[in-house]
């Protein structure tokens, strides 16, 4: 869009040639009109005094007028023309208005002699100048002191003119309109702060060229810093004022490290390939040698998809070849992240979330935003692809490749492809109208299919042939036929059955080689298949308590809500898919036949071989409170949940020898504060005793001279975020979710910050929710007088004594805060204590000052393994992105 001020001209232009009608009357005598009140006229375009010619029509047609539109100019003071110098005066509040075009100025002259048009501001008796110009053109807003137009050579002086183009807040003392897109000025101060009046900082430009909506070129500048001139400076300067994306080189930023020497970081070229994708590529050099250099894209298309993708590489030499401590190692990261529209295609439906590289990618690499997310012990991929194809019955399609990565034991896990099919479920004895009922009615069956290709690896033979040699590939089918029915109106019974056939592509077959005393397992390729089936039956129930203990108490009615579950599953054994080996007798070592399945260790697991016919039991519990409320003008009592999912499972087989009985499982929600701080606990209790080699006997642990049960495994864990907001009046019982960045998953972060916070490219801390300024922040410009802040506390204990450990194994607890100690400054913490190993977890303190158009912050991580820190102060604006100081340390390596 053009300037402001290209508008501004020819719409001078226009109200001149439109008012030309005026200025081509003849009155006899001068016309004032002082107009007192507060009513607006409207200055006339035909004299009402002039005679109507008795010849209505005209032989020669009049020429047509170019103007679009009519121009209507209004005064709240008085309009004046004076015949004699040809100049009209609109005076106070003068408002021109020609479309969506608008001057307004305290004092607008139109000089027909000089062909020229003026437009003031007025001065007030206080000596103030008040009614500055205004010009209004869509959206577009200039505020000169004053304006010179000349409206037959299009040129005009302006006096002090204010506008904003792109991020640019532009202060001119004089400017000179030499054509539509040219437009130069002097003595000009630009600045991205919203104060153009008195801003934190600018540049002053003796001289400039201005371009709009292009470009600024300017002579000599140099940056002054609270009016202070620095010594800053560049002999001309080149500002670009598209607000479109434009390809450009990204500035890095300098540093050392003492490990590598000299570094330039977060360098690169920014590719603008279309309104659709682009591209970033961007390095980092080292003078030992060392470099990283990263790709990353973004793509979108409207309705349809969206997504990025990252790709780092990093080669790392530490300390200078031929000294003792020189290493070096290789390491990369690729993410990718797609979304679909949900109203693409209802239909199909593909999706991508990729997280793949080397193991020590997070620990060792030398890019600053990744602080704080060495943490991260995983890394999980996938790509999938859904079709639903309509029909009776309908079948769901799934074409899928995953990935999981364990970065301290550097095994992967990854299948590719994966291949998912099922069909509905289907009902064939349903009525055609109406609700099933009974237990025929109900029965369905359904079939599914499921193929893989996995791949079992280590980091370092990733995509490799030693991979692929040991790829397992297999297809498993599946018919579960179910049905579910009520009896005596109050119990829910269901009943079922699975058929499976696994279909395996790789075998392998175990002997005793009696030379070298040895089993030996070879690999037989080749298709083999074993087929297995299983029964399960259920029935279970709800039941309601109630004590009631009056309206007047605190507490008027407590329910207890109870969900009993009996079950019943049968697996028969499939020894026919087991073979035997013999090992002979040796020197005090009797004769062994030892069984084995050939489908040991397949994609599907193998086949059962042991007969077990289970009895389960399952009891959930809830516990809720009605109490009185502490609002006296409530009409309702308040309800709160007192213990919440209670449960206790365990399991019987009736056909096993021995250990019938499998340990108790509880768990449960204590809810503390509601809806925001809940206790989670869960534990496991065994009715058997252990023996002198702390294994499990089939002796009860209370004939053992032992408690009725055993208490072998508990864990207790909480999670609770709280502000200030809490204790504010009226505060809301239930808080908004906090609002994630994208960055820091592309990032591989966490969604909390209880392990610290990443940094963007240019410094800053990765920020959970968009910070807003509202009435109060105004008020507390100067004092702060009421103090945000956040905790976010998360703690853990576990109890481990299946073997008479009877230890704490693993005790923590983990915080993150922030407090705002004025409006402007913040400072944030992210700790933890290991009770267990009596020691900090990696601690990182932020301090962030808001300097307005500035920003300042300082990430420190004070001791541990992770030491470092790092400093940043910038300008905002992306325009001036690359003025900035930034310095930091990097941690400390170990080889």
């Amino acid at each position: 869009m053009q300037n402001p001020y290209f508008y501004i001209f020819f719409f001078f232009l226009f109200a001149i040639v439109g008012t030309s009608s005026l200025f081509g009357q003849e009155f006899d005598t001068i016309t004032k009109v002082n107009i007192r009140a507060e009513k607006e006229i409207d200055i006339p375009l035909k004299d009402s005094l002039k005679p109507i010619d008795s010849v209505k029509i005209d032989s020669v047609k009049p020429k047509k007028s170019f103007l679009e539109h009519d121009v209507v100019s209004t005064a709240k003071g008085y309009k004046y023309y004076d015949v004699k110098s040809g100049k009209a005066y609109l005076y106070d509040q003068a408002v021109i208005t020609y479309g969506d075009m608008k001057i307004e100025a305290g004092l607008i002259i139109l000089d027909r002699n000089k062909s020229e048009i003026y437009a003031y501001g007025i001065v007030d008796s206080t000596g103030t100048y008040l009614q500055r110009p205004i010009f209004t053109q869509a959206n577009n807003v200039a505020e000169p002191d004053s304006i010179r137009f000349n409206f037959k050579t299009q040129r005009a002086l302006v006096h002090n003119t204010r506008t904003k183009q792109s991020e640019f807040n532009v202060k001119a003392e004089v400017t000179k309109k030499e054509n539509d897109s040219v437009y130069y000025m002097k003595n000009v101060k630009f600045t991205t702060s919203e104060d153009i009046e008195d801003p934190e900082y600018y540049f002053f430009a003796r001289k400039i060229k201005f371009v709009p909506d292009e470009k600024i070129v300017t002579g000599f500048v140099n940056m002054y810093i609270a009016d202070v001139p620095t010594p800053l400076g560049l002999p001309f300067g080149y500002f670009p004022l598209t607000e479109d994306r434009a390809s450009g080189f990204i500035i890095p930023s300098f540093g050392d490290n003492q490990n590598r020497g000299y570094f330039l970081q977060n360098g690169g070229y920014y590719f603008n390939i279309s309104d659709y994708v682009d591209l970033a590529v961007l390095g980092d050099y080292y003078t030992n040698g060392s470099y990283g250099l990263r790709a990353e894209s973004s793509y979108a298309y409207r309705y349809r998809f969206g997504g990025n993708i990252n790709i780092r590489y990093e080669k790392l030499l530490n300390s200078e070849p031929g000294f003792p401590d020189y290493s070096e190692q290789s390491i990369y990261n690729i993410t990718w992240n797609h979304r679909q529209d949900p109203k693409a295609n209802p239909s199909r439906l593909f999706t991508a979330s990729v997280n793949l590289g080397s193991s020590r990618y997070y620990q060792e690499t030398i890019n600053q935003n990744n602080t704080g997310n060495f943490l991260n012990n995983n890394m999980s991929s996938s790509i999938s692809y859904n079709k639903t194809f309509s029909g009776e019955p309908g079948v769901n399609l799934t074409i899928a490749a995953t990935h999981n990565q364990n970065t301290n034991t550097q095994e992967i896990n990854m299948t590719l492809p994966s291949v998912n099919a099922s069909i509905d479920r289907i009902y064939p004895f349903a009525p055609k109208a109406g609700t099933k009922k009974g237990i025929i009615q109900n029965i369905n069956f359904q079939y599914s299919l499921r193929g893989e290709n996995r791949f079992r690896t280590t980091d370092s033979l990733f995509f490799k042939p030693e991979m692929f040699r040991d790829a397992q590939t297999g297809i498993q089918h599946s018919i579960p036929i179910n049905t579910n029915f009520k009896i005596f109106n109050h119990f829910s019974v269901s009943a079922g059955t699975n058929f499976q056939e696994n279909w395996v592509f790789k075998t392998i077959s175990r002997e005793y080689d009696a030379i070298e005393q040895e089993v030996v397992t070879d690999t037989v390729n080749g298709f083999d298949a074993y087929r297995t089936y299983n029964f399960n039956t259920s029935i279970g129930t709800t039941v309601y308590g109630y004590f009631n203990f009056g309206k007047d108490k605190k507490i008027q009615t407590i329910r207890h809500v109870v969900r009993p579950s009996l079950s019943y599953s049968v697996n028969p054994k499939f020894d026919e898919f087991y073979d035997t080996y013999l090992i002979p007798a040796t020197s005090g070592l009797p004769e062994e036949v030892v069984e084995y399945t050939r489908f040991e260790g397949g994609l599907f697991g193998a086949p059962g071989n042991r007969y077990s016919s289970s009895i389960g039991f399952s009891l959930t519990n809830d516990f809720e409170a009605k109490m009185k409320s502490k609002d006296t003008t409530a009409t309702e009592p308040v309800k709160r949940k007192l213990l919440n999912n209670l449960q206790f499972t365990t399991a019987y087989d009736m056909a096993a020898d021995s250990l019938n009985l499998s340990p108790i499982q509880v768990r449960g929600v204590l809810p503390v504060v509601q809806d925001k701080f809940d206790i989670n606990f869960n534990g496991a209790l065994d009715p058997y005793a252990l023996n002198n080699s702390n294994q499990r006997i089939n002796t009860l642990n209370i004939n053992n001279g032992g408690s009725l049960l055993r208490l072998t495994r508990a864990n207790v864990s909480f999670g609770y975020n709280f502000s200030s907001k809490l204790f504010e009046k009226g505060a809301k019982d239930e808080e908004e979710p906090d609002k994630l960045e994208d960055e820091t998953f592309r990032n591989g972060g966490r969604p909390d910050d209880l392990f610290g916070r990443g940094t963007n490219q240019d410094g800053t801390l990765y920020e959970d929710e968009e910070q807003e300024e509202n009435e109060d922040d105004i008020n507390q410009e100067w004092y702060n007088y009421k103090i945000p802040w956040d905790l976010r506390l998360s703690y853990t204990m576990t109890y481990d004594n299946l073997r008479r450990q009877d230890e704490i194994s693993s005790h923590s607890i983990m915080f993150s805060g922030n407090i705002e100690i004025a409006p402007r400054w913040t400072i944030g913490a992210s700790s933890g204590y290991d009770v267990k190993n009596k020691g900090f977890t990696f601690t990182q303190l932020r301090f962030q000052r808001d300097l307005e158009s500035w920003q300042m912050s300082f990430n420190w991580t004070p001791f541990g393994v992770r030491e470092s820190w790092y400093f940043y102060i910038g300008i905002k604006a992306s325009v001036l992105s690359d003025i900035k100081y930034d310095k930091n340390r990097e941690r400390d390596r170990s080889l």
